[in-house]
């Protein structure tokens, strides 16, 4: 990893927003309470338009970082930090970790302003509350950007108020004395620790209070590197996640589930018999399934595989890649630009992405307590409010009733956005009357879980030597499912919302909140279809943007050969903004783009602007026979990503070791979703069942050099980097691969014509239970 030099903080005076209120100036709260707590409100400003060169497109003035920041906003109050008597700070995050390190870049944030010890900032994940509102969705890379001020604000008031306790203990004014790793010194080295001061700092009733931000070139923990706080527990199995959780008589579930996509379950035959199998204790009908509850998840299984029960019939009846394909086709919105124009030249592509499944390392799990009077949950969830709400009107409850708690997940890719296994646990819950750890197995992800939609994205650019005249792209896609809360959140912030989004659909604003090409085009335009809403879907990792980035970088590409020109040098001439052009001259200078290469091999290089940031990426692939011919056991090999190299501009950097891991699986999402991974539809279901059969990069497709360059920003806002790297390592991936085999493909991933694997059967719904785990280890 290299973190290029910081620029100076910016001296320019900036002009006071509404109430006399700076960009370091803001009013937070002294809480009531036995100990100091302390909260932030940052209800007097907004987002300010950007001044963007002219035709901007409207995620260049106000994109999905500002909708989601601006609809926290207004409850950033009810954020709270506690100071405790052991000289520690606690803070609830109303956000999931779900992977991303945000749990450990938000002690880092409270550290810095508290002057405290990392390692004594205890952040945990705040239950649902619905009284946040919109300030509880985790998703678009916004956690840290929407709460790195509100928390920053907590922070220095409550420093405030210990350095004022600490004056009146010492006999000091205020500006004698220093406070360091959560001791205050005086001049005559007296010293009085933060958990001496809590209660003496506390306030007995809530009072608003002004207060003015550390500078940034005063920052000492911020923009260092660190360690995840939690690294160790993870490695050595003592970190909590939803399964490893022991709720009373909570035992383990799982469902038989239809053969067909969301098939729901018709008729139980035998269930004596699936009673009578070792170990269960309770067998239940329930919408998605038979559940079935047992001593171990072993017995869940082997009682799962005698289930003998009919179901309805898949909700898509017997449609297969090509059918869904022709449907995608006859929904697509025309070009508008003539397909011949009487001077300059054309560029036409085409591509077609298929369902690709977004599950993640862990499965979708969940615990659930229902009784007739509460309910309580456990479950990683990333709009637990939404989930909250879901679960109160599925069993029963009033909302007051039902309590969720929000456990760290072991990834998401979008899954946790939704409340599917959490649901499904308080349904078996209710239905048995007893308390659930549900697990889904590995099979029924692909097979019934959410996916990222198949898609068609077409462009057309319009030329006159190197000059480009017009860039069109028209993104068709099956209906993403934005159940979880962003539609609400929309809705409720519509006042805020550029004029060009009025009358749009939801899918639609969510489009046009992400798409911003970055490149002088002349008249450019974007725009989505979307069509068949029968498929379980979601936002995989960056909504739309992984699909409509490798379409227009590869068209690019095409472009750049039409005008006879070198695909960077082509992009250079063109860039809009000055923080694009300088990811993409640092990584082509970094990665040395041009270099000579063996035929069958090539650099691809690509960039993307989104989340308040900019990232490049460029690769280099081999295609060479022997290389997409080797053998590996049981895997799928082909073309290998050899280098990787991304430059990253994400604005204010708070922990740079979390960006390069965050880039690092970028990339290997990047390179799978160009080269292996992506599930079939056929007669109605995906042939997938498992990891063994979904061909997500592997160890033997990874790249043998990797390096992460974190740019310099003079911005005093982070940007989000969870979904960022996403895009730009796709489209380099792409573009390295049609360079270096002299073909564009059209179709993505380029293997997936071909079937790698023998499908597993759908009847019984599970493999069965593995009894030789041991022989598979090394």
């Amino acid at each position: 990893m290299t973190i290029d030099p910081l620029p100076p903080e910016p001296g320019t005076p900036q002009p006071p927003a509404r109430g006399g209120l700076s960009r370091r100036r803001f009013v937070g709260y002294l809480v009531a309470g036995a100990t100091l707590t302390v909260a932030a409100d940052l209800r007097l400003g907004s987002p300010a338009e950007a001044s963007v060169p002219s035709p901007p497109q409207i995620a260049a003035i106000f994109d999905l970082e500002d909708l989601e920041t601006t609809a926290a906003l207004p409850t950033s109050g009810l954020i709270k930090i506690t100071i405790n008597s052991d000289g520690t700070a606690s803070f609830a995050l109303p956000r999931a970790e779900v992977g991303q390190g945000i749990t450990t870049s938000t002690a880092m944030i409270i550290a810095e302003e508290l002057d405290l010890p990392v390692d004594k900032v205890h952040v945990s994940l705040a239950p649902a509350r619905p009284e946040l509102a919109f300030n509880q969705l985790t998703g678009g890379s916004n956690s840290t950007v929407s709460t790195y001020t509100p928390i920053r604000v907590a922070a220095t008031i409550a420093k405030g108020a210990l350095i004022k306790a600490a004056a009146i203990e010492l006999g000091y004014a205020v500006d004698q004395l220093t406070a360091k790793l959560g001791v205050v010194s005086a001049p005559n080295g007296k010293t009085v620790t933060y958990g001496e001061l809590a209660t003496k700092a506390a306030s007995a009733k809530t009072k608003a209070m002004k207060t003015e931000l550390k500078p940034r070139s005063s920052f000492s923990v911020v923009g260092k590197p660190h360690n995840r706080l939690d690294a160790r527990d993870i490695v050595t199995g003592k970190k909590q996640f939803t399964t490893d959780l022991q709720v009373p008589e909570a035992l383990p579930t799982m469902l038989c589930r239809a053969p067909g996509l969301n098939g729901r379950p018709a008729e139980l035959k035998n269930k004596d018999a699936v009673l009578k199998m070792p170990g269960v204790t309770d067998v239940a009908v329930v919408e998605t399934g038979i559940a079935v509850r047992a001593k171990t998840f072993g017995q869940c299984i082997d009682a799962v595989r005698v289930v003998e029960a009919s179901f309805h019939d898949s909700v898509v009846g017997d449609a297969d890649d090509e059918s869904i394909l022709a449907e995608l086709r006859r929904a697509e919105i025309p070009l508008a630009v003539p397909k011949i124009p009487l001077l300059g030249l054309q560029v036409d592509t085409d591509f077609e992405f298929m369902f690709r499944s977004s599950a993640a390392l862990e499965p979708n799990c969940a615990i659930a307590d229902v009784r007739h009077d509460r309910a309580t949950v456990w479950a990683g969830l990333k709009s637990p409010i939404v989930a909250q709400g879901a679960i109160a009107r599925a069993v029963g409850l009033p909302l007051d009733k039902v309590t969720v708690h929000v456990v760290t997940g072991g990834g998401s890719f979008g899954h946790k956005l939704f409340h599917d296994p959490a649901l499904e646990a308080a349904r078996v819950s209710k239905a048995t009357g007893k308390p659930v750890k549900l697990m889904w197995h590995r099979v029924d992800e692909p097979r019934q879980g959410r996916m990222h939609p198949m898609a068609t994205s077409r462009c057309r650019a319009t030329m006159l030597g190197d000059q480009v005249l017009t860039f069109e792209q028209r993104h068709t896609s099956v209906t993403t499912d934005f159940s979880h809360g962003l539609g609400e959140m929309l809705t409720a912030t519509a006042a805020e919302l550029p004029a060009g989004l009025g009358g749009m659909a939801l899918s639609q604003s969510i489009f046009l909140l992400t798409q911003d090409l970055p490149y002088n085009f002349g008249v450019v335009t974007q725009l989505l279809d979307e069509t068949d809403s029968r498929f379980n879907t979601g936002s995989m990792r960056s909504i739309y943007s992984q699909d409509v980035a490798c379409a227009s970088e590869l068209t690019v590409d095409l472009m750049a050969r039409k005008a006879k020109k070198d695909p960077l040098a082509f992009r250079l001439a063109n860039i809009k903004y000055p923080e694009v052009k300088a990811v993409l001259e640092k990584v082509a200078d970094v990665g040395n783009w041009g270099r000579k290469m063996p035929k069958g091999t090539a650099q691809g290089i690509a960039v993307h602007r989104e989340y308040k940031g900019a990232t490049a990426f460029l690769v280099e692939i081999d295609c060479r026979p022997e290389t997409v011919d080797r053998k590996v056991r049981d895997g799928v090999t082909g073309p290998r990503v050899t280098k990787v190299v991304v430059a990253v501009d994400a604005g204010l950097v708070i922990n740079p070791r979390g960006i390069e891991a965050q880039m690092m699986s970028a990339a290997s999402d990047g390179i799978g979703l160009a080269l292996t991974n992506s599930a079939h539809l056929k007669d109605g279901h995906f042939l997938e069942a498992s990891w063994d059969n979904y061909f997500y990069t592997r160890e033997w497709n990874a790249p043998f050099e990797f390096e992460c360059v974190i740019m310099p920003s003079s911005s005093n806002q982070p940007g989000g980097v969870g979904e960022a790297g996403v895009p730009a390592s796709f489209a380099a991936v792409a573009c390295a691969y049609s360079r270096a085999t002299g073909t564009t493909p059209k179709r993505f991933p380029i293997n997936h014509g071909t079937l790698s694997f023998e499908v597993k059967p759908y009847t019984p719904s599970l493999p069965e239970s593995p009894t030789d785990g041991l022989d598979h280890t090394y």
